[in-house]
């Protein structure tokens, strides 16, 4: 294993045991000072239009959307002869996807209740945010795949979908802000390590 990867790989799994640390201290789950202010602040903004503008920007985060279009995208780069770029999506979604629920298996801390939530309340736990490590794999995996030199549309893109899906997570009342935190932390650093893997390989 190149000692990269390792290193990027052993930051994800510092980053959501650190993170459960501090959230869950001695097994007992509670919300941060800060957790309560955003929500808060967001609860106050409420309007309709944010509300449908949210509700639909949640499912960008979604396996069920981000692993087919992982996929689909794996097949055009196998088809162009990219063998690294056609494994690093897929691979870098499922397994943001198996992460984040081993963390929520791990960490058990319950969903926010402060207040409504916006949409029906996922039936899994909370942190780290599936939705946020998912979308922050797929995100910057798309970007490494096009090589050392991503075009500009596709970094703007990245760097605008990923908070939009994570506020979204707050926004609709169904996590805490350091689960989001802390799932684009783990996302991040997972598909880097998973690129120096790759790269390594290729």
């Amino acid at each position: 294993m190149p000692a990269g990867a390792a290193m990027f790989w052993s930051m994800a799994g510092l980053a959501m045991w650190l993170g459960a640390r501090v959230v869950c201290p001695d097994g007992i789950c509670r919300a941060l000072d800060f957790d309560h202010e955003l929500l808060a602040a967001l609860h106050a903004l409420r309007r309709p239009w944010l509300d449908a503008t949210f509700a639909a920007a949640t499912w960008l985060g979604s396996i069920s959307v981000l692993l087919p279009l992982a996929l689909a995208l794996a097949w055009r780069y196998r088809r162009r002869a990219q063998p690294a770029a056609a494994l690093l999506l897929p691979l870098a979604v499922g397994g943001a996807w198996l992460l984040s629920h081993a963390g929520k298996l791990l960490v058990v801390r319950p969903r926010p209740d402060l207040y409504p939530a916006l949409i029906s309340m996922p039936a899994d736990l909370s942190f780290p945010s599936a939705h946020t490590m998912q979308i922050t794999a797929f995100a910057l995996a798309w970007v490494l795949a096009a090589g050392s030199r991503p075009g500009w549309a596709g970094v703007v893109a990245a760097a605008l979908i990923i908070p939009a899906v994570a506020l979204s997570r707050l926004y609709l009342q169904v996590h805490f802000p350091s689960d989001v935190v802390i799932g684009m932390i783990a996302g991040a650093t997972w598909v880097v390590g998973l690129r120096l893997a790759l790269g390594a390989r290729a």
